[in-house]
């Protein structure tokens, strides 16, 4: 019998390859099949199970022309790069890996929080060029920081990692509270020191309710049903005067626009952003601003997380194709 085609067409860690190959009947592909030249492959290799991230885009035309194709896989949790109604109108099963990242995007966001809170992405960049000729200027530029515990971090989508975001941010001693009308309950359980602490988060019934209240913001949520922003320029001046917010879920949650009008006025005393409008392409005012710290979505970019995807995914492969 021949082996089911599994094409991981944007990678996958050494140990969900392994995974997938321990079942015995499925050949995997690792080739990175340009998108033009992918509905050709798709076709002449008979692919059957199609794995990508965030860069392979899976529209109608790539569906109506790939007959074979019977699942979709997408590495990570949003699914915006895939047509996924259409997808199942022809019968092909689409799945993701929404728990297996949570705590990477977690620690990130976390990690720009500490250093928007101290400067530190600033002073990483002036100390290569001044600290040897202006030490005490830059010392007094920087030394203005402020603390993360006693802070208000309001949370937008209290799914997976905005659950796995306040775990860290209530164990830094922050205030936390939570907006999100789809979430049936706001409890967190922290394992601390091997016992396990359950805090109920405050849940905001509208951001026009929590966002006065924020000195941090960070946004784990889609964009909207129409495609805006959820953080437009009305909402952000709904913000105190010198919060900071962070972005790493996905390019134009946040109204970019808005955003550079809000630290440019210094409304908003820094912001951080993985993820952008027009990827991967952004826009390059914003990248140079010198309030930003900027990454190129990596959210989910570690070892730990990508092999906890690639085992899922092979999970995911055994059981819809019986193994």
């Amino acid at each position: 019998m021949s082996k089911i085609v599994v094409l991981a067409n944007d990678g996958i860690s050494a140990a969900g390859a392994q995974a997938i190959s321990e079942s015995g009947q499925f050949e995997l592909d690792l080739h990175s099949i340009p998108q033009a030249d992918l509905a050709a492959y798709i076709q002449s290799n008979q692919v059957s199970a199609l794995l990508v991230r965030s860069a392979t885009q899976v529209r109608k035309d790539l569906i109506d022309a790939c007959p074979s194709l019977q699942v979709i896989i997408r590495g990570g949790v949003g699914v915006d790069n895939i047509d996924v109604d259409h997808a199942k109108s022809k019968g092909i099963a689409v799945y993701n890996t929404p728990a297996s990242s949570s705590q990477s995007v977690a620690e990130l966001t976390f990690g720009m929080m500490f250093s928007m809170a101290r400067g530190l992405y600033d002073a990483d960049r002036n100390m290569p060029i001044s600290g040897g000729t202006e030490f005490n200027a830059l010392k007094k530029k920087y030394g203005k920081g402020t603390e993360l515990r006693g802070k208000t971090l309001g949370i937008v989508g209290f799914g997976r990692i905005g659950r796995s975001l306040a775990e860290y941010a209530l164990g830094c001693g922050m205030h936390v509270l939570a907006f999100d009308p789809y979430a049936s309950e706001t409890q967190v359980h922290l394992n601390i020191a091997g016992q396990t602490v359950s805090v109920n988060v405050p849940r905001s019934s509208s951001l026009n309710e929590m966002l006065p209240n924020c000195h941090y913001v960070s946004l784990h949520v889609p964009k909207q049903a129409d495609g805006s922003a959820v953080l437009g320029a009305a909402e952000l001046s709904l913000l105190p005067k010198g919060a900071m917010v962070v972005n790493c879920a996905r390019g134009g949650v946040i109204d970019e626009g808005a955003l550079l009008e809000a630290l440019n006025s210094g409304h908003l005393s820094a912001a951080a952003l993985d993820v952008f409008e027009n990827e991967p392409t952004p826009r390059i005012d914003l990248l140079q601003h010198p309030k930003l710290i900027s990454t190129p979505h990596v959210g989910a970019a570690t070892q730990e997380a990508q092999d906890r995807i690639g085992e899922e995914i092979a999970s995911i492969l055994n059981t819809h194709f019986g193994s």
